[in-house]
């Protein structure tokens, strides 16, 4: 497991959230909970939804499908509850890392 990894969601709401992104730093494998992000079907999402695009709801692409990184959403799970891998996001970590940011801080960058 690598931080920026994608995994198949097995969760109830893998129809709108196909998958999950692991955000944690790769210090805390050892540990049975990964921290994860939904990534949301942005056709689930509302047409005109302010947040889609935005700094803390960066769009992303895995396996051809157009994607909202939903970080409102991201929570704990367990290692033998994550899908299979699919890819990784590393080459958007600083997007990502922005859109939780924006959701951490006090302030904007």
């Amino acid at each position: 497991m690598a931080q920026f990894d994608v995994h198949h969601n097995q969760g109830l709401q893998r129809d709108t959230m196909p998958f999950v992104v692991l955000v944690q730093s790769g210090k805390y494998d050892s540990y049975r909970g990964q921290v994860v992000v939904p990534l949301v079907r942005r056709s689930a999402l509302p047409a005109n939804s302010p947040t889609v695009g935005s700094r803390l709801n960066p769009v992303v692409t895995v396996q051809g499908l157009e994607l909202v990184l939903h970080p409102l959403d991201m929570g704990s799970v367990a290692v033998e509850q994550l899908g299979s891998c699919v890819g990784s996001l590393a080459s958007q970590g600083e997007l990502i890392a922005q859109a939780l940011n924006e959701l951490l801080s006090s302030t904007s960058v």
